[in-house]
């Protein structure tokens, strides 16, 4: 399976129930946020005094990472990458999963709205979820627990994926979310502080904030 974060972050949103994710609009920022993350991981992303910076031109071989890497020339901040664009990553993402025989895409219900999504493998779900309930609910010292499985759980506290960390996780784990949302600083400040304040994020984006 691709292991690029913001695919892994959409399969941890995934509501089969809903046939796509949990919240569409939430989602999509929380793979914005993972792909941001993810080339900060690889070194293509950095930052100097608050803005982003871009290190090399070479692509990573990602379509969804170049273009979110293509949308960081500039000096832009880490909360407008967050939200820029966030619907065209989502999408890629969708794409980037069906393309690996993840999941199966399917026309909208209705003439106006998103295509629905049906997870084709949850052998992988099911996996992925135990990886980041060990990193929430294990012993191992935060420190150790490997950067993808940390960030994810970083995300899905951020998000209200309920699925992946419930009210009584986020109340019981509240320090050891902290450390593993903690551990973006040392990537970019910036970017700790942009995942931290995803959840005003995603109340201005429900209320009509753009980002095509």
């Amino acid at each position: 399976m691709t292991d690029d974060l913001a695919c892994l972050m959409y399969l941890l949103a995934h509501d089969d129930a809903a046939e796509g994710p949990y919240d569409r609009s939430r989602t999509e920022l929380l793979v914005r946020a993972a792909a941001l993350i993810d080339l900060a991981l690889r070194g293509r992303l950095g930052e100097d005094r608050g803005t982003v910076t871009v290190s090399g031109t070479e692509p990573t071989g990602d379509p969804v990472l170049d273009g979110v890497l293509r949308d960081a020339v500039g000096g832009r901040g880490w909360k407008q990458l967050v939200r820029r664009h966030r619907r065209r990553s989502l999408r890629e993402v969708e794409d980037r999963l069906a393309a690996a025989g993840l999941l199966t895409l399917r026309a909208p219900r209705f003439r106006v709205g998103a295509r629905r999504s049906t997870v084709t493998d949850h052998a992988v779900s099911a996996a992925l979820r135990a990886r980041v309930s060990a990193a929430l609910h294990g012993d191992v010292p935060v420190r150790e627990v490997p950067d993808a499985d940390a960030v994810l759980v970083a995300l899905a506290a951020a998000g209200r994926v309920r699925a992946v960390v419930s009210r009584q996780d986020q109340k019981t784990h509240r320090g050891r979310i902290d450390a593993c949302t903690r551990r973006l600083g040392a990537l970019a400040p910036g970017l700790e502080h942009a995942v931290r304040a995803l959840p005003t994020t995603m109340v201005a984006a429900q209320g009509g904030m753009g980002g095509s």
